[in-house]
């Protein structure tokens, strides 16, 4: 019998994803969240799903109590920045009992902080955009008066506290005032933000690279993609993704990663300007799967399925080459949504659009044979919906109306059959 996995943040996007993906490789999925009104809580891909606070440090008590209840250490999977940042730290109390493919802790801070990534960056010659690190007014002053614009402000690590006032990943300013207009508000809720110049062309200039390196540090999986469309606009994340070919952006990955003996799942974001056509970094992930990750599962290419068979010792499955096909991953809820603001705008017409999410498709949330997430996410969405429409403009997010618990599920057994 295969070892289980144990996902870490199953109430994201991410985590609904990657519990699906393994499933369906015939492993048992133990899921971890801390939300259970969220949509991911209605998922059967899961032979037990677990509450408790994904983001503190309560999260290792809990997988300590699990621990003795697993037959073979299972893989352990987070799914979230704050996840990936307190398993690494913790990883000495947890290896007793979990399996993790991770690089040294050191090297997961430097990458997953994006103020001491650009500062990496720079030391190792990678093209990033013109980045200032804001550690107080003084530094926002400065900046704004250095940047060209339009810029974009965003935390350096976006935790508990950012997450609690704002959805906001990033924010646009087109002048110095609005830059820190955004500051002085958004300030409190982060130790460090920074402020970069925005990289000029539309949502098709971005291109990622998913990545898994293995424990000699060599990368076992390259997956690249180009968004198509984001949201929120301009700096959101991807809703609607294609395959696309892009040596630049890997080459780049390869940089960035594979000089460091960094192990596990990996993640570049790039844009390429659309004047001078130079590619640069916009932000790396590090320890974790991404919303895209399902993509190349999709496109036939068994990228969490080879962490899996790496962190337990077996041999690599095939069919690791990328065939740049015609997969399409869609977030069927947010494109819409993007669609309709580019409609509004004169830049998409409906054929347009409908021509853009043709072909075979991987959908974020939309399953077939695990149709009750989706559905809550809808009902979910048209109830924020109201909630923000009759809220104040405080910037804050209102809180979600209750869901129904999550009913008990049997506890986990490992199936022994699965994809070589």
């Amino acid at each position: 019998m295969r070892p289980a996995v144990v996902v870490v943040g199953l109430d994201c996007l991410q985590g609904l994803q990657s519990a699906r993906v393994l499933a369906a490789a015939g492993l048992a999925v133990v899921g971890i969240m801390k939300d259970a009104a969220h949509y991911a809580a209605a998922t059967r891909v899961c032979h037990r799903i677990v509450v408790a606070d994904t983001g503190g440090p309560g999260l290792v008590d809990r997988l300590e109590e699990l621990g003795p209840g697993f037959a073979d250490p299972p893989v352990l999977l987070p799914c979230q920045d704050k996840n990936v940042l307190i398993v690494s730290r913790e990883r000495e109390r947890l290896a007793r009992w979990y399996r993790l493919a991770l690089a040294p802790h050191e090297t997961v801070e430097t990458l997953l902080d994006k103020a001491s990534f650009h500062a990496y960056a720079l030391a190792a010659g990678l093209p990033v955009p013109d980045t200032h690190v804001l550690g107080d007014r003084a530094d926002a002053e400065a900046a704004a008066q250095a940047l060209t614009y339009p810029a974009i402000l965003k935390p350096s690590v976006r935790l508990r506290e950012w997450s609690r006032h704002t959805r906001t990943k990033a924010l646009i300013a087109d002048g110095p005032d609005e830059l820190l207009a955004h500051y002085d508000r958004f300030a409190p809720w982060a130790e460090v933000l920074l402020a970069q110049q925005l990289i000029r062309g539309g949502d098709r200039n971005h291109v990622t690279c998913n990545a898994y390196f293995d424990r000699d540090g060599e990368a076992a999986v390259v997956f690249t993609t180009r968004k198509v469309r984001q949201w929120p606009p301009r700096t959101g994340q991807a809703c609607a993704s294609e395959e696309v070919r892009d040596d630049a952006a890997v080459d780049l990955t390869m940089r960035v990663f594979g000089g460091i003996g960094y192990h596990g799942l990996a993640y570049l974001e790039t844009k390429r300007d659309e004047v001078t056509g130079e590619y640069a970094i916009i932000e790396a992930n590090v320890g974790r799967p991404t919303g895209r990750s399902a993509s190349a599962e999709a496109a036939g290419v068994p990228l969490l399925y080879t962490m899996y068979c790496d962190a337990v010792g077996l041999p690599l499955p095939s069919g690791r080459v990328q065939r740049f096909g015609p997969t399409i991953w869609v977030h069927t809820v947010r494109d819409l949504q993007a669609a309709a603001h580019h409609w509004r705008r004169g830049e998409l017409d409906v054929m347009d659009w409908w021509r853009s999410v043709q072909g075979p498709r991987a959908h974020a949330i939309a399953s077939r044979d695990d149709p009750r997430p989706f559905l809550r996410a809808v009902l979910t969405a048209l109830r924020e919906r109201g909630a923000v429409r009759d809220a104040p403009a405080t910037g804050a997010v209102p809180p979600e109306p209750p869901v129904p618990p999550v009913p008990p599920v049997p506890p986990v057994a490992t199936p022994a059959a699965g994809p070589g």
